[in-house]
Parts: structure tokens; sequence; C-alpha cells
């Protein structure tokens, strides 16, 4: 998706690119300081009815906070989606001072620690369960706290997702128990005290293709549908993952949400509805919930010319935004959309290269690109940044300042 795209988007003031209705200048001032995240709280809004308007009414929401764990982020949206998933014992503590009920929180992840596990089960959230560790763990801090705890198994496919940004199931993985493992751990756990709900399948990220997505959620039904059926109980909750993709690039198309939506209706109102009419069934999103919601505003703190070659000089860098850097998990390097938020509204007229005041080639925010001539003092705006910006980057890389986070 093209700058010029996103622009219309969040709209203007002035000629200035305008972030919950006021101009990147006045944010800056508000804030005090660049660099700066900005947070639109109308898009967060937005998506989440746009998402509820197309999916079936049965269906419910959950928001995984590792895509922007902001306080104020996780607030808005806990009084928007049905629950949230947690990635750690501190995202644990930021959701449940949200006021979401402790059974609508499920913490999933490889590597939790007794520790953690211990807090999760005092606590009552859900625990998703990795591997037989986990259970026996869990098993164990319920037995010594007085508590009946209640999981899932994460389950690891034994097909994988193509197009997925990340690959999280299919083949060996530090996520879930091999689907084939799945049924040995049921026979392990019946009679225990704890309380099984379902599975939690999550095959893939960052997939912009409908089809695919569609294919993995009708096989992920088809998995779970036996194993269901080997539960003490009938499956109440059953989380189908995400995966729903965004734009970053210009060549990248929006995923087709009606395709996505249709297929659910299918899946939901039709198959498990009739097969398994007690659970409850969830799409889990992160990225796709915030990632085109928020904004990293850096300011130009030099403009140098070196063989030909413009460099826009900024106070940010990839400390802060690593994944615009191209260096997270990016194979060829692209640009994210950046374009002068103070010009917003000028015809671009020259390729300068963004760059970053960390001392390393790698701090690069825009390659090449074509922008309004900016000079000492313009604010430079990266797309794109609601997900997976700030708490995903090096931020203690050469110890610069922590930059600011605002929801407006």
């Amino acid at each position: 998706m093209s700058a010029a795209d996103l622009l219309r988007t969040f709209g203007t003031i002035k000629g200035e690119l305008a972030v919950g209705g006021q101009p990147v200048s006045r944010l800056a001032a508000r804030v005090g300081s660049t660099p700066f995240f900005a947070y639109d709280r109308r898009l967060l809004t937005d998506r989440v009815a746009q998402l509820r308007a197309a999916l079936p009414a049965r269906l419910e929401l959950t928001y995984a906070m590792k895509a922007n764990p902001m306080p104020a982020v996780v607030q808005h949206l806990a009084g928007l989606v049905d629950s949230l998933d947690v990635a750690s014992a501190g995202e644990m503590q930021v959701a449940l001072d949200t006021g979401m009920p402790a059974e609508r929180v499920s913490f999933a992840g490889p590597g939790k620690t007794a520790a953690e596990i211990r807090q999760a089960v005092a606590a009552g959230v859900v625990l998703e369960l990795e591997s037989a560790t986990e259970a026996r763990r869990v098993l164990a801090a319920g037995d010594d706290l007085g508590v009946r705890p209640t999981v899932a198994v994460r389950v690891n496919p034994d097909f994988a997702v193509k197009g997925s940004g990340m690959r999280m199931g299919g083949g060996p993985q530090q996520f879930g128990v091999d689907s084939e493992q799945v049924p040995g751990l049921l026979a392990e756990l019946r009679g225990a005290e704890l309380e099984v709900l379902g599975f939690h399948v999550f095959a893939g990220s960052q997939n912009l293709r409908a089809e695919v997505i569609a294919e993995a959620q009708r096989r992920t039904v088809d998995l779970v549908l036996p194993l269901a059926d080997l539960l003490p109980t009938p499956l109440r909750y059953l989380n189908l993952g995400g995966g729903f993709g965004i734009p970053y690039f210009d060549a990248d198309s929006p995923l087709e949400l009606g395709l996505v939506a249709d297929n659910l209706h299918q899946l939901v109102d039709g198959v498990l509805a009739e097969r398994l009419p007690q659970a409850r069934p969830v799409i889990e999103l992160g990225r796709y919930l915030v990632g085109e919601c928020g904004v990293y505003v850096t300011e130009v703190v030099d403009r140098k010319v070196s063989r030909g070659k413009t460099y826009l000089v900024v106070d940010g860098g990839m400390h802060h935004q690593l994944a615009a850097s191209g260096n997270f998990g990016q194979v060829i390097r692209r640009n994210y959309p950046v374009l002068v938020g103070s010009r917003a509204e000028e015809e671009p007229d020259e390729t300068v290269s963004v760059v970053g005041c960390l001392c390393t080639p790698l701090d690069l925010l825009g390659d090449k690109v074509v922008l309004p001539r900016a000079e000492i003092g313009d604010l430079v705006v990266v797309f794109q940044a609601g997900a997976y910006g700030l708490t995903a980057s090096p931020t203690a890389f050469l110890g610069h300042p922590a930059p600011a986070e605002i929801l407006l």
C-alpha cells in the first residue's frame, strides 16, 4: 500500500498529516520531543467494527497483545473485543488491569517458566499448553495453590501455510504439541485436576492471500474434530488462529476480508454449529487490528549530499522501528510507506534515503524514496507502525532515549 493511500486514511490538516484529528507538528509539541509513535483510536474502532460486520456473529475476536502491548491501546481494545491473548506474565498483568475477566485471557507461547505458570494459575487465566512439561507444571501449580487450572492444548498441525510472513505450524516447531502427540497428552491428563477446554491452532502470520487463510481454517477444523472426541467433556473453546496480513509495501494488495469471512460463515455456522455446538470459536488477531492505526514520527536533524546521493538523517531509526529498516524478517529489503508529514500535500520532487542516527548502515528507514524536499526540522512519518514497532525493536542499542507513545 502506498503512502498516498494511507494519507487519505488518516487525513490532513493545513497541509500536514493528521493523526487522531491533530497535525503532526502539534503532536510533536504535545509530546515534547521526537521520535514518537502515535496511534489513532478511530482507526482501531473502525477496524473492529469492520470485522464484526463481516464475520459470523458467533465467532469471537481476541486481541493478541504481542502486536502492541501499550496499556492505553490494550485498554481501548479490551472494550471492543471478546478476549485478550498474552505471551508473558507482564502482558498478562496489563490484560487483567483492563478489567477483562481472567477466564477471557489466554496465555500462549513456548518456554513459560514455572513462576509464570504459577502466576497464571493463581490469576485464573486460560493456559495454552505448548508441551507435556508445561502440562505437568500447570498441574503442580494447581495442586500447590488449591486451584483447578483451566487449559487448552495448542496443536502444532501436520500442515503448513504457504505465503505467511512467519510459519508457526507444520513440521518441527517450538510452538504447540505435535498433532500426533496430542492424543497421548490428553490420555495423560485424563482424570487430572484441571479443566481442558479445547484447542488452539495457529499456523502462520502476516498472510495476504485469502484463499490460503481459508484453506488453513478448513484444515484446522478437520484436524480438531477427531481430537475433540478425546476430551472428557464437550469442546468449549476453539482458537482458529489468525494470520490476517496488512499491506506494507507498494506491491501488496489488502487482504480480501470478504472471502475469509465467507469461509468462516461456512465453518462456524455450518460445521462447528453442527458438530461442536458448545464450542466458543475464536479468531486471534494482532497486527490486523493495530498495524495500520499507527505511525512513527521522527525529525530531520541533518540533510547531506554524499557523492550525488541525498540523505535525510533523522533522530529516530531501527532501534525504535526495526521492522521498517528491513531487519525484522525481510529477505529482500523493501520500503515501508514513508512521507514528510509536515509537507504531506506537497508534490514529491526528489529522491532521498532516510537514515537513522545509529552508527550502522543497517539503520535505513527509506531507501531511494521520492519525497517533497525536506529540510532540517521537518517531520518524517513511517506508516504501518501500529504493530511490532517499539517493543519489537532493540531500544537499548547505543543508549538513545526511548520514544514516547500516544493514543489519540
